[in-house]
């Protein structure tokens, strides 16, 4: 295609769904739906027979007649999908479609694009959720507005330094904030520690041979009267890769 002289075909192949609701809170979801078929030129039967489909694909058949504004966050969400696949595009953008929606709301709606995906449609998303990132069949990491890295997400978490080593650490001395930061002095300067992670009351330490430097961190710890429990060996997930990636970029600013 031509952009510049070809912008009306262009649209028909293209879906779009904003991250703010865009849709028209005074209408019903049916009126919606119509709505944005006139603004496509999907007419008849077409009509009738795709409304009907993504009312099903979007699990609002039993809210047709419900105005939009006095939906929840999710179903809102389903909605504006909907809207955006009436004409049925070959690819789909999608600005955040989950954030500010429940758990329960937000696994709905991927499993919803999972079976757009499964029908070939391209459906670009832009997330601040790695575990929604972690879904798609490729990944780009922005950073300061600029795109740092990209591949599948098993290349992505490639990136994280080393070896994942996870555990809770207690003490009867410390607790809370104090604890997780005097475990990070005590760990980041022994050898073959890589990096160190906090996650909530967990610690995530980086290191490149799990099997010789677990004990060393074990006795550097003890000497802190802090003990390990909860010990496991896991797997970098992407968000632990893309916190790994983003401080090495500012090590190397720095």
């Amino acid at each position: 295609f031509n952009l510049r002289n070809q912008a009306e075909q262009i649209k028909h192949h293209i879906g779009y769904m904003a991250q703010q609701f865009a849709l028209y809170g005074d209408l019903s979801v049916l009126e919606n739906l119509n709505f944005f078929a006139d603004v496509y030129g999907v007419r008849g039967k077409t009509r009738r027979e795709r409304i009907d489909r993504l009312l099903n694909f979007a699990r609002l058949t039993e809210f047709t007649g419900r105005r939009a504004g006095r939906l929840s966050g999710g179903m809102k969400k389903k909605l504006g999908l909907a809207c955006a696949l009436i004409h049925n595009p070959d690819i789909l953008y999608l600005d955040e479609p989950t954030t500010g929606v429940d758990p329960v709301s937000r696994r709905e709606f991927w499993d919803i694009l999972a079976g757009l995906h499964a029908q070939k449609t391209t459906v670009l998303v832009s997330t601040p959720y790695m575990d929604e990132a972690e879904r798609c069949s490729r990944v780009g990491l922005m950073y300061a507005g600029r795109l740092v890295e990209q591949g599948t997400p098993a290349q992505i978490k490639g990136l994280a330094s080393g070896q994942l080593l996870e555990f809770k650490p207690e003490s009867d001395q410390l607790q809370g904030v104090g604890l997780l930061r005097q475990v990070s002095r005590l760990l980041t300067d022994l050898p073959g520690v890589l990096e160190v992670q906090t996650y909530g009351d967990l610690m995530h330490v980086f290191v490149d041979d799990l099997d010789q430097r677990q004990p060393q961190i074990k006795t550097a710890l003890s000497a802190g009267q802090i003990e390990m429990v909860n010990v496991r060996h896991t797997a970098p997930r992407m968000e632990e890769a893309f916190v790994s990636l983003i401080g090495r970029m500012e090590d190397d600013n720095a």
